[in-house]
């Protein structure tokens, strides 16, 4: 069964780093791109970043540009999201999603994901 599971999530200062992961079990990974993606609480899901099935092409929204980093470990069926300077405004709920193998580009719209995992909590707070 395909199924996708982040951590990597927690409470962290203004300013502070975490490293989400998000591994994937019952497929590989690597014939997948691969997106995060975030939702507040009273606000729609965005797209924050996503990795082309190569790794060659990756994509952020301006909003975490300079900031936020992504990765994959395709011998550790996983991807990686780095998280630096934390804000306030992007505490939510952080989800990994991959999009069908039909499609090796990655992009920030959410329709465009088949899979999806459960999402690891980010509260930036003083």
């Amino acid at each position: 069964q395909l199924q996708l599971v982040e951590s990597g999530g927690g409470l962290v200062q203004p300013g502070g780093s975490l490293r989400l992961s998000c591994a994937a079990s019952g497929f590989t990974l690597e014939d997948y791109a691969i997106g995060w993606f975030r939702q507040a609480p009273g606000k729609e899901r965005e797209g924050v970043s996503c990795i082309s099935s190569s790794g060659r092409t990756t994509n952020y929204a301006d909003s975490v540009k300079g900031r936020f980093t992504i990765s994959r470990d395709n011998a550790k069926n996983t991807v990686y999201l780095q998280v630096n300077s934390l804000k306030p405004e992007d505490t939510a709920v952080y989800y990994c999603a991959a999009r069908s193998p039909l499609f090796r580009r990655c992009v920030l719209r959410g329709s465009e994901y088949t899979y999806w995992g459960q999402g690891t909590q980010v509260t930036v707070s003083s």
